[in-house]
């Protein structure tokens, strides 16, 4: 395929995946962004945390969203230039620190964007809305429902992002473990891991321990039949987060003063980069991670062991944890059409089938079904069954993603759980105001 000048992007650590850097990031050191302004006539700029100057590099995600933009830049006879940034370590500005200021900035058409970032641009009013799209009238409804901000349709995934616990089977067979449904039972697996020599049961990083959290705080609210009115209450200021947090909260405080959770590693480990190597040579029986991980050679889609992937632990039973990326489009971007076109083309049924088939993921659209590996049937069929609860509702005035996100890292960094259910009543409070 002929192609012209491209901006050239310069990716200094490599490639990861979007949820690996999930929340804001406060420490601003390090740009690792540079660019060749020189652009053909006939394109669209993205910005995404992916490349394609390392053509030979085995990122299945990264194929898969790559061919979608080929399909795209076939059919509309355009160029789809990228942008991209990776943070070296956790103390250089996050994927959401750069795109944020670049989508207030102008400075690139349409953008793939976690859920934090989404909301808040989708507030300030930088997004376009997307509702009006064929490719949106196939969505799921908990895709429109987590990515709807004030009525606008501002972000649609290529994949529903379901989290879960990652689990090394043979290890709980060894010490006769059945798998945990509850908070008890998850806490007694943890116990006789770590009397039997296991040093940290659980491996964890700087940015998923939330997920513990979400299971926990908003199990009833979406598997309760009263969701509408439960999100209600708490946009008006009737009902506390900080009351639906706090369990979640006291559950992962005594994790980590028992010793299952490292505290001091996971406020500095970048997601699998961190846990992952212990994990896949068993000397830590669980970690959490997204779906896609369990099919990525470059994560976990390889182990040497029985590999199962379960719901987090709550009163309920096991529970999924759902975060929505999005692909967003500038409302002011000077190639709107053309940029809303190729939208059409990469969320089109079509695409989206050959991006999950390709990724074996859950689709966004009611009309792709792909059959998951078997490590992932226990979190599939909770799926299916409408059992999940959503770390991102753009419907919620308090973004949920990358807040929790940040103040489970200060609780990783000493805070008492006190301190961190004031920091919710305080940006509740902001959100009425």
């Amino acid at each position: 395929m002929k192609r012209g000048k491209k901006i050239t992007v310069i990716l200094i650590t490599g490639i990861v995946a979007l949820m690996t850097a999930a929340c804001g990031q406060k420490n601003n050191t390090g740009e690792n962004l540079i660019l060749n302004e020189d652009v053909e006539k006939k394109s669209i700029v993205l910005f995404a945390p992916m490349e394609r100057t390392k053509p030979d590099a085995k990122n299945v995600a990264r194929t898969a969203f790559d061919n979608t933009i080929i399909m795209a830049e076939e059919k509309l006879n355009l160029t789809v230039e990228y942008n991209t940034y990776t943070a070296k370590d956790y103390q250089e500005k996050s994927y959401d620190d750069v795109a944020l200021d670049r989508i207030r900035n102008h400075m690139d058409d349409f953008y793939l964007l976690n859920p934090d970032v989404l909301q808040k641009t989708g507030a300030e009013g930088r997004l376009a809305d997307l509702s009006g799209l064929d490719c949106a009238k196939n969505l799921r409804e908990v895709v429109k429902t987590a990515n709807t901000v004030d009525g606008k349709l501002v972000g649609i995934p290529q994949e529903v992002v379901v989290y879960g616990l990652f689990i090394n089977k043979d290890m709980f067979d060894e010490y006769g473990l059945a798998l945990p449904n509850t908070p008890d039972e998850f806490m007694e697996c943890c116990r006789v891991f770590k009397e039997n020599g296991i040093e940290t049961p659980i491996g964890a990083n700087r940015w998923w321990l939330e997920t513990f959290v979400f299971a926990q705080a908003y199990a009833d609210l979406y598997n309760g039949g009263n969701t509408a009115a439960e999100i209600e209450a708490l946009n008006n200021g009737e009902r506390k987060y900080s009351d639906y947090m706090r369990p979640g909260f006291e559950y992962l405080k005594e994790l980590i003063d028992l010793g299952y959770i490292d505290a001091e590693k996971a406020y500095v480990s970048e997601a699998i980069d961190g846990e992952g190597a212990d994990f896949l040579a068993q000397k830590t029986p669980i970690v959490m991670a997204y779906w896609g991980a369990a099919n990525a050679e470059t994560a976990y889609g390889k182990p040497d062991f029985n590999l199962q992937v379960i719901g987090f632990p709550s009163e309920r039973g096991q529970m999924p944890v759902m975060s929505m990326t999005g692909i967003s489009v500038l409302e002011n971007s000077e190639h709107l059409e053309d940029t809303m076109a190729v939208m059409e083309v990469i969320l089109s049924d079509e695409a989206l089938q050959a991006y999950s088939e390709t990724n074996k993921v859950i689709s966004p659209s009611k009309n792709v079904e792909v059959d998951c590996i078997p490590a992932l049937k226990p979190l599939n069929d909770l799926v299916n069954s409408g059992t999940y609860v959503l770390a991102s509702n753009a419907g919620m005035k308090v973004e949920q993603w990358g807040n929790t996100c940040l103040i489970v890292r200060e609780l990783l960094n000493g805070a008492s759980v006190d301190e961190c259910m004031e920091e919710f009543d305080r940006l509740q409070e902001e959100s009425l105001q």
